[in-house]
């Protein structure tokens, strides 16, 4: 499928209900990289990114629309929170750190496509390295097969999972923990004496199963060239990497005004922030990255304050600004019936596990709709994470009382029992209505 706008937004509107402007905003800018990608490298060079700050209440879609963004292109992501970083000279994490994990998200991503590729090869090697362990204490077993034979049909076996259980000692070799030398920078002790020191081993009991596991591990780190590895996950990193920065809205000066006296090192942060979002080039344990190309989403409620009270020098690399909309009754209805893997597909596979056969009708659907918002209308609105809350009393009997030692049990769950379940949450909704 080709990732025009169009089917970017029709893949997300499988997962998030509404936001319209929100998906059509992320459609538009990353099919602007694939433009990008294909324009002469002269011309290449001189376009940026456009990002994006997406404004709205909690839970209405802002990190999911990000995130199922990078999935969908396989892209590096990440998700950090703005007020978990500081200004220079304060406690916290170092404004940097983000494009740090950027690029160790980037290492496992494509570390994983390559050990796809290897990794038939990898469990082949590692059966048979546990089959030359095991084969002595199994020999009678295999005798009929004769010694070769016999190895190769128990490592066959071990592919199977069929001595998961069994327990064996192994060498297993102990990695050197990294010292850090400067912020983004390690030195591995046993890398630079690899040639020198001979690597150590610990003698372990594990079984089948768990050594597998690790050789597999072993022996897929031989198959592929981290060399390679490295540089391709620093060129996605700064071609195709995003970065969601949430709660920027609580770096503002308007929000110190909450707790007590001003926080100086809010403003600080933003200035931090600022030539990351700009670009500069910053040091990591795999090279140096540059910022330039990244795709930078940033979010926040703005309850108190305003975009306009972000530094200007930072608003102006946010260019474009989308509001999100809180949830109504009808996106409710839709997130419960209308989207992959829905909180009722949970819960009705969950359950299914101990032998509840669960189901809901379109009238027990549409009540939790309504109570859900009429509790974010009273209470905090948390937009879709209420229906966690509300999922969560209402099926909090069948969930304690199955067992799945009993046979497949048919449960409905119509009008009537969501408002018999539910009734300290409408009684409490009502009186809400004669305080003053």
């Amino acid at each position: 499928m080709e990732l025009t706008p169009i089917n970017i937004v029709t893949e997300l509107d499988r997962n998030i209900i509404g936001q319209k402007n929100a998906k059509r905003a992320v459609a538009i800018a990353l099919r602007n990289r694939y433009r990008r990608s294909k324009l002469s490298s002269e011309l290449r060079e001189e376009v940026y990114p456009k990002n994006i700050i997406m404004k709205g209440p909690t839970g209405v879609g802002k990190t999911e629309i990000a995130r199922r963004l990078a999935k969908l292109v396989k892209a590096p992501f990440i998700k950090v929170e703005a007020t978990k970083f500081t200004e220079v000279g304060y406690v916290g994490r170092d404004v940097e750190s983000m494009i740090r994990d950027l690029v160790e998200a980037s290492i496992r991503l494509v570390k994983s496509e390559r050990f796809s590729k290897v990794e038939a090869k990898a469990n082949l090697i590692a059966s048979n390295r546990i089959a030359e362990i095991l084969f002595p204490k199994l020999k009678d077993k295999f005798k009929e097969y004769g010694e070769a034979n016999g190895q190769e049909k128990l490592a066959s076996d071990i592919l199977a999972g069929k001595y998961n259980s069994e327990i064996i000692e192994v060498d297993i070799l102990e990695a050197p923990a990294p010292m850090p030398m400067m912020p983004g920078v390690e030195i591995n002790i046993g890398d630079i004496m690899g040639g020198i020191l001979p690597k150590r081993k610990k003698r372990k009991k594990l079984s089948v199963e768990d050594t597998f596991r690790l050789f597999v591990q072993e022996e897929s780190d031989k198959l592929i060239d981290m060399d390679s590895v490295n540089t391709e996950a620093l060129r996605r990193a700064e071609q195709d990497g995003i970065i969601f920065i949430d709660e920027i809205d609580k770096i503002t000066g308007k929000e110190s005004g909450r707790g007590g006296g001003p926080d100086v090192s809010r403003e600080g942060v933003q200035r931090d922030i600022l030539p990351i979002v700009e670009g500069s080039t910053i040091t990591t344990k795999y090279g140096p990255i540059k910022t330039d190309y990244i795709l930078f989403i940033a979010a926040g409620a703005f309850h108190i304050s305003k975009i306009e009270d972000l530094i200007p020098e930072l608003q102006g690399r946010f260019p474009i600004t989308v509001e999100l909309e809180s949830l109504t009754k009808d996106d409710f209805v839709n997130i419960l019936s209308n989207t992959d893997n829905s909180l009722l597909v949970q819960y009705s596979a969950l359950l299914g596990v101990d032998n509840i056969k669960l189901s809901f009708t379109p009238d027990a659907i549409d009540e939790i709709a309504t109570i859900a918002v009429m509790q974010n209308e009273t209470n905090e609105n948390i937009g879709a994470r209420r229906l966690h809350s509300i999922m969560e009393l209402l099926l909090e009997d069948i969930s304690f009382n199955a067992t799945g030692d009993h046979p497949v049990i048919d449960v409905k769950v119509d009008k009537s029992y969501v408002d018999t379940h539910l009734q300290n949450l409408i009684v409490k909704q009502d009186l809400k209505k004669y305080i003053l």
